[in-house]
């Protein structure tokens, strides 16, 4: 399949009420490859105004869709799971060239994304409600679950298919209508993603897609208006920190998946080979564009130069380049401000006395590329212990005791993940329960699942996304008291 016959495929307009159609300005905005600097194509740059008429559509379609079975919901879901996964090639492909992974990772991605609609599709026709006798036996009391009503979806750039599909998936299985904006750096893969929900039978209005470079412009009357009655956002805490303040105004139900500053412990007796292979996943996937990146790596000064050198070894094999190529294992960053970042992260690190044991320079030529890198006894006052690195930079820290190691874990305003390494059971439980996260890594650097609770505290977030307490979000509870003697 050619790049060329990818990109045709997809939709490149907004999608309101059921029916493809063009900014009502005219405007388009450009979709770039971060791997050569170029133009893949243009789509729609909706305004305010297609903003609110996403909404209406919404609204208008919320009571008939909250009275749909929930059979029919789930099927719909699973329908939408199976052509995902029979289009994994072209998928991958789009995700690739607007956002820059490997194929390989990408096709992963796919996968994960198509399981958030599986999983869904089964809590679909297991929301339940409740009955009981109060305990002076005069009421009845009968417990309903209800839709939210319309939603708004905001997700990112790092991961374009799975973030849509995490909030896509429960709202539709609850039976609220939305409204969904994606990140402007890769609309493609939503645009696509959404084609195909309607290919699975999705009615019209029920998911309504707008594409913009001006967020703020469209976003803050959609949440201030009153219509919208959930916000579903994943991205930075700055951005969550000023959409929770325009949810305020109306009351709007929130749910944010915010940012993460992740630490990754290993203790004096963890399994080392097993270490360093989490530390690959928990720094390496999506090239470090993750918030549950290990962005503060703390190992134990006993184990400490080993780790380095085995890491250091395997960051150094690593193959840079197009993720469209074979062979390719760290795909370019998402811009040339993402890897700016990086590099000012990196000499800020090195001039306060960090050492660099594997990449840390600039590669010639066009694309957004950042070499894998390494970075040896790094003190805790650079930077980078307070930012995240969002990029292929391993950033290893010594340390001598459990009761400070885990104070410099926790000593941050963010709180996701967090990663343990050890083999004595007791310590891997007593630190999981003292850090500061929502979710933990034993001896694992990948905790991402759509079976499992995703979210974290402090700064990092509100809500869960994924397993059982998903659809929840999605829900609201209604009472209804009902005398004895009716």
């Amino acid at each position: 399949m050619t790049t060329t016959h990818v990109i045709e495929n997809v939709p490149k307009g907004l999608h309101i009420g059921g029916s493809w159609q063009p900014a009502a300005s005219g405007r388009t905005m450009p979709v770039d490859n971060p791997a050569t600097d170029t133009t893949l194509c243009r789509v729609a740059d909706a305004s305010p105004e297609d903003g609110q008429r996403a909404l209406a559509a919404a609204v208008t379609a919320q009571q008939d869709w909250a009275r749909t079975a929930p059979r029919e919901r789930s099927e719909i879901l699973r329908r939408a799971h199976e052509i995902i996964l029979a289009r994994t090639e072209e998928l991958a492909l789009l995700m690739t060239l607007e956002m820059g992974k490997p194929l390989a990772e990408a096709r992963g991605e796919v996968a994960y994304a198509a399981e958030f609609f599986r999983w869904f599709s089964e809590e679909a026709v297991r929301i339940d409600g409740g009955y009981a006798t109060s305990p002076d036996g005069r009421n009845r009391h009968l417990v309903l679950r209800q839709p939210v009503g319309p939603c708004l979806l905001i997700t990112p750039w790092n991961f374009p298919l799975a973030m849509g599909t995490r909030k896509i998936g429960p709202a539709v299985a609850a039976g609220c209508t939305m409204v969904l904006k994606p990140a402007p750096q890769t609309p493609l893969s939503t645009l696509a993603l959404t084609a195909i929900l309607g290919e699975a039978g999705l009615p019209p209005g029920v998911l309504n897609t707008v594409t913009t470079s001006d967020a703020a412009a469209l976003v803050a009357p959609l949440l201030r208006g009153g219509g919208i009655r959930k916000l579903s956002f994943t991205g930075s805490t700055q951005v969550g920190r000023t959409l929770l303040a325009q949810c305020a105004d109306t009351v709007v139900r929130t749910s944010l998946e915010l940012g993460g500053n992740a630490p990754f412990i290993v203790f004096d007796d963890a399994d080392l080979d097993a270490a360093v292979d989490g530390a690959m996943v928990a720094k390496m996937r999506n090239m470090g564009e993750a918030c549950t990146a290990a962005n503060r790596i703390f190992v134990h000064t006993s184990v400490a130069e080993e780790f380095a050198t085995r890491l250091t070894a395997r960051m150094s094999a690593l193959t840079v380049g197009d993720g469209t190529t074979s062979g390719t294992d760290v795909g370019p960053l998402i811009d040339a401000a993402g890897r700016a970042k990086v590099e000012r992260l990196v000499r800020d690190a090195v001039e306060r006395g960090a050492k660099i044991l594997t990449g840390g320079e600039l590669p010639a030529g066009e694309g957004n590329f950042y070499p894998p890198t390494v970075l040896a006894q790094v003190p805790r006052d650079a930077e980078l212990t307070g930012t995240e690195i969002f990029g292929p930079v391993a950033a290893l820290f010594p340390f001598d005791d459990e009761d400070d190691v885990v104070r410099a874990a926790n000593d941050t305003e963010w709180g996701l993940v967090s990663y343990v390494f050890t083999r004595d059971l007791d310590r891997a439980l007593r630190v999981g329960e003292r850090l500061e996260t929502g979710m933990v890594g034993l001896n694992t650097g990948l905790v991402s699942n759509p079976a499992a609770p995703f979210g974290g505290v402090k700064q990092s977030g509100l809500g869960r996304e994924g397993g059982r307490v998903g659809i929840e979000e999605f829900l609201e509870y209604k009472y209804l008291a009902v005398p004895t003697g009716s």
